[in-house]
């Protein structure tokens, strides 16, 4: 009997986060038995190629979901409100990559080399985590499972494709005005990011954290089951077209040494060892740009706390910080018989 087919959409499909998850069912070969792409008025009637086919973009709205088994939503928040709730009513099962659903009791967030064991609760609807919340948790699983966690301090170090193409386009415009002797327009941010580095991601909240520290915080607590597990961060915009970095301070609840973590690390799915100090060998953004591990270096023992340890980490924010995460998802649910 031949595998099942399925039929799937994925709403935002022009935007760097669909079409990153275009590629990827592409590349990963997923049982797409017909696909359907979805976007706002003004990209309806562009096509895109998939599987060496053009593919009509339809316009998001009444009727879109008809006959769908699964959703992918990478159209941001206000969409994801909107219609999500309208996808999961006809019958498909929906992955979200916005924020809106995260922290719902009733959705699973996850991150398949974490809790994939979280997918069995879904009841249509399931989250995928904040970019650099993905690429952390990926890194911390086999420290938590070896040793426990009892504090987290992560400064990120994230590039501006985790802004979408407003972000990419402003590096490249002011970059290119820099580079010619013009004066440098500001543009999409709210100083210039050529050359800058911002401490600023998403809004800031009454406590001094912005949004983006406080969905780490928070995300990390859920995706690990774990209210006493302590996280702190602080995310900066740097001038980096892709792939997003982080210096990453673990504090265990027993003792764990860097060559055990190395260790743990090496053998970890979805994680790649990259730590050479003799050889200049670590992870950095250019290299892990289009791939899909979550590339971890500089594992060392801070010996200024109880069982601590530093480590730096680096992953293609727009793969395994989004697409590559929602279809992994994906392919979860049919290796576990729910969708």
């Amino acid at each position: 009997m031949p595998p099942r087919k399925y039929t799937v959409a994925v709403a935002g499909a022009t935007g760097v986060v669909g079409g990153t998850v275009r590629a990827i069912l592409e590349e990963r070969d997923f049982p797409v038995g017909e696909l359907k792409l979805l976007a706002s008025a003004r990209s309806a009637g562009r096509t895109l190629s998939f599987k060496g086919a053009e593919v009509e973009v339809q316009e998001l709205g009444p009727g879109s979901f008809d006959g769908v088994d699964l959703v992918f939503f990478a159209a941001g928040g206000s969409v994801s409100t909107e219609y999500a709730p309208q996808a999961v009513a006809a019958g498909a099962t929906v992955i979200d990559k916005s924020s809106v659903f995260r922290q719902d009791p009733g959705v699973p967030l996850v991150v398949p080399e974490v809790n994939a064991a979280h997918l069995a609760a879904n009841t249509g609807l399931i989250a995928t985590p904040n970019c650099s919340t993905i690429q952390m948790v990926v890194a911390l699983k086999p420290i938590y499972d070896a040793a426990g966690i009892e504090r987290v301090v992560v400064s990120t170090y994230q590039a501006v494709s985790g802004s979408g193409q407003g972000g990419i386009a402003a590096l490249n415009a002011q970059a290119r005005q820099w580079a010619a002797g013009e004066p440098v327009e500001q543009q999409f941010y709210p100083h210039q990011i050529a050359f800058n580095v911002l401490p600023h991601i998403d809004t800031f909240l009454p406590t001094g954290s912005t949004k983006e520290e406080q969905k780490m915080v928070d995300e990390t607590v859920k995706i690990f089951g774990d209210p006493d597990l302590k996280v702190t961060a602080t995310c900066v915009r740097v001038p980096v077209f892709g792939a997003h970095s982080e210096a990453v301070n673990v504090q265990t609840r027993t003792k764990l040494s860097a060559a055990e973590a190395k260790e743990l690390l090496a053998a970890a799915p979805g994680v790649v060892v990259v730590d050479d100090p003799a050889g200049l060998q670590y992870p950095m953004p250019l290299p892990a740009e289009g791939e899909d591990p979550v590339y971890v270096g500089r594992i060392r023992e801070d010996v200024t706390i109880a069982n601590g340890l530093d480590m730096w980490v680096v992953s293609d924010n727009l793969r395994k910080g989004a697409a590559l995460n929602a279809v992994q998802i994906a392919e979860e649910l049919i290796a576990r018989a729910l969708l």
